[in-house]
Formats: C-alpha cells, sequence, structure tokens
C-alpha cells in the first residue's frame, strides 16, 4: 500500500492507495498547531492504525507547503508552524522505522496529475497552480525532479521576462514578495496577481470571479484586462516551456477554473516558442483537492 500525507495548516489528510493506485481509505484530522511532538505522534498513529487494517507496512510520503532544507532536512514553512525548522521527515521514519518521502504541495500536486492514467504515458509533465499563489512542479517518467536545494519547480520566483514586463506597460508595478525579492512572477499571474495587476490598472479592487464574470459579459474595462492578461501569461509560459519543453502542462487553483485559458494559449504561444517547438497539451488539473494526498503517497513510485 502507498500511504499518503497532505499536511496543512488546518487539517492532516490521510490517503492509502493500492497497486492499481485505488484509493482504499481515507482519514482527516486537525493540525496540531504548533504541537511538533503531537504532530509526530498523530502521523504515526495512522501509519500504524492502518499497517494493521491492510496487513502490511505501506509506504509513506508527506506532502507539505514548505521545503525541505538539503543541507540538514529542516523544513521551510510559513503555513504549518509544528513543522518549522523541524527535522519531520528524519523524525517520523525513527518512529515509524521506515523511510519516508517528502516534498512540496506544489510537486505532489503535479506528481497526482502525473499518475492519472490518461497521462502516465508522457515523459515530462509539468503542474503549475494559479491560486493564491504561483507554483509549480517538475516530473519526468512519473518522478518528481526536485533539484539540489530542493527548490526546482519553483517557477513563481523567477523574475518577470523583459517582454512580459513591457507588455504591461509604462505604469507597470514592482510588487514586493514573501521571499524578499522583487518582481516575481507569483505576484503577476496568481489569483491574486491577477486581482492585483486589475487593482493597479483600474483603480478599484475586484474579486478574480467578478473580473471574469465582467470579461464574459462583454464589459470593455475587463474585456482589455483579460486581453493583455493572456498575452503576458503566453509570453511568461514561452519561456519557461523552452526551458522545460514539457509534454503536457497541467493547470490547477483557482484561476485554472478560467476555460479562455485553454482557448487563448494554443494561439498566443507559437510566437514566444522556438521555431522548431510546438505548444505542449494544456489541460485542467482533474483531481482537485485529492491531488495533495495522492501525490504524497505516488512520492515512492518508481516506473
Amino acid at each position: 500500500m502507498y500511504y499518503g500525507f497532505d499536511v496543512g495548516g488546518t487539517k492532516i489528510e490521510f490517503g492509502a492507495f493500492d497497486e492499481k493506485l485505488v484509493r482504499q481509505a481515507t482519514e482527516r484530522v486537525p493540525t496540531p498547531g504548533d504541537d511538533y511532538q503531537k504532530l509526530i505522534e498523530i502521523l504515526a498513529g495512522l501509519v500504524a492504525k492502518y499497517d494493521e487494517q491492510f496487513g502490511c507496512e505501506g509506504t509513506v510520503g508527506i506532502g507539505i507547503p514548505g521545503i525541505e532544507k538539503a543541507e540538514d532536512g529542516t523544513v521551510l514553512t510559513v503555513n504549518v508552524p509544528a513543522a518549522k525548522g523541524k527535522t519531520l521527515r528524519a523524525d517520523l521514519e525513527a518512529k515509524i522505522g521506515r523511510s519516508v518521502a517528502l516534498n512540496n504541495d506544489a510537486n505532489c500536486f503535479a506528481l497526482s496529475e502525473a499518475w492519472d492514467e490518461e497521462l502516465q504515458d508522457e515523459s515530462v509533465v509539468l503542474g503549475l497552480i494559479l491560486g493564491t499563489g504561483f507554483g509549480g512542479g517538475i516530473v519526468i517518467d512519473g518522478t518528481v525532479v526536485s533539484g539540489q536545494n530542493n527548490v526546482a519547480g519553483e517557477l513563481g520566483h523567477m523574475r518577470m521576462p523583459i517582454d512580459a514586463w513591457m507588455q504591461l506597460g509604462e505604469n507597470a508595478p514592482i510588487f514586493d514578495c514573501g521571499c524578499e525579492k522583487k518582481g516575481c512572477i507569483d505576484n503577476y499571474l496568481s489569483g491574486r496577481g491577477f486581482e492585483m495587476l486589475y487593482a493597479h490598472f483600474n483603480g478599484e479592487s475586484k474579486k478574480a470571479i467578478e473580473i471574469i464574470n465582467a470579461f464574459y459579459e462583454g464589459e470593455e474595462t475587463a474585456s482589455k484586462f483579460v486581453d493583455n492578461y493572456m498575452e503576458m501569461l503566453a509570453m511568461v509560459f514561452g519561456g519557461m516551456f523552452t526551458g522545460i519543453d514539457p509534454n503536457v502542462v497541467v493547470l490547477g487553483g483557482g484561476l485554472s477554473n478560467f476555460d479562455y485559458i485553454y482557448e487563448e494559449m494554443p494561439k498566443r504561444l507559437p510566437k514566444h516558442l522556438l521555431s522548431i517547438a510546438n505548444p505542449p497539451k494544456i489541460i485542467k488539473a482533474k483531481h482537485g483537492d485529492s491531488g495533495g494526498v495522492r501525490g504524497a503517497a505516488f512520492l515512492n513510485i518508481k516506473r
């Protein structure tokens, strides 16, 4: 059995999957605030419970909104205070007596989609989250690419490329980022960035869904803004896809539900790619909120 934990700021979701990757168990429990020992006990307790239920020792994977520091295994995270600065993977391994895989939630999202039955034969799958932030995960031959510092796929913290920056015009804003840099893609392509850009250029704050609804109703301000955003998105995607050359790109997060993206990207992307390159297939994520726990469980699968 493959066990996965999606550890979030308020809840921990557990899932158990059989060899056919079919989910056989689900359980959700509250995340224990800043009590680290309680967190370890909860995770270990669920492993023991389902080992007994299934009569085997399942493999264990953890997805978390954070990054494991390569040098010492401590976790950099803001949303899960109990795990911040702790050696979560090593401590759980010591507690349960088996190896544990740990990766960030964006990588788990990408891995979940890459192991969907329809995508298992695709060699390079790029997962991109257009939600509160902009995150990514790169999966090659069914395995997450983490890099030497575990930051591969952190595409939201690349700087805006010059052509996309120029697309915003003379009054382009320079947004501060939580990573302490300026001009990160995260603050322009995310759902939050979508709203921030609209407010900057139009002088009023609106939710993304309000802007999108106004666009579909033909409202001129929204239509002009969306057209500009789509061109900027194609420019940024063009650079990413040139560097990674994915077979398939899977979009998640709230803004991924804006279906106009899937209409426009195939038309706008070619001029931002090398002349010999075709745009990858761009699709909407299938597994939604369950992607984190699926991807965490699948960290232990090898082709």
